[in-house]
């Protein structure tokens, strides 16, 4: 098959005009040319960042220089006049005991009741039922109420006038979801 390939192209390019065909040469081979060159610039690049890296990696970095010591020069000949100081010397001395805070803990706290103030309550187990949506509805009858679903095992009690909930459920508390 490709045996007959040449002969094609050159059967379909017969017939058209030899400028064509030259002109389809030369943008073939400008096209080439870019290629090579993109080639030649990528390795170039390449070869230059690595470079550029081991360079870097190689570059001696925080190394500390050699300083070179002298020896100082005999002090000069004492002045007859004491020499003025360049400082003040300041003397500290501690506090005294009675100056010093201290934090303390505190004594612990004492609580002290009397029976008649604590009232105790205890809860027997079993002595509770769950109502049906029917009794809790059947329950507040005369106050228009509705039982709202929000998910499989939740639900809301929706009073229509606040008042009702104040009354039922007391100082307008509200309720959370699967209360009944």
């Amino acid at each position: 098959m490709n045996s007959k390939l040449p002969d094609l192209l050159a059967e379909v390019l017969a017939e058209e005009a030899p400028e064509f065909r030259a002109a389809a040469l030369a943008a073939t081979l400008r096209q080439a040319r870019r290629r090579r060159r993109m080639r030649h610039a990528r390795r170039a690049g390449g070869a230059l960042a690595v470079a550029l890296l081991a360079g870097w990696w190689l570059w001696p970095q925080g190394k500390e220089s050699v300083a070179v010591i002298h020896p100082l020069p005999p002090p000069p000949a004492a002045p007859a006049a004491p020499a003025a100081r360049s400082y003040q010397l300041v003397e500290t001395q501690p506090l005294p005991s009675d100056a010093l805070v201290a934090s303390e803990h505190f004594a612990p706290v004492s609580v002290v009741s009397t029976a008649a103030t604590v009232t105790q309550i205890a809860t027997t187990a079993g002595n509770f039922r769950y109502l049906s949506d029917e009794q809790l509805l059947a329950l507040l009858h005369p106050c228009p109420v509705a039982l709202v679903r929000t998910g499989p095992d939740t639900e809301e009690l929706v009073f229509a006038n606040p008042e009702d909930r104040r009354r039922w459920m007391g100082n307008g508390g509200e309720t959370s979801n699967n209360e009944r």
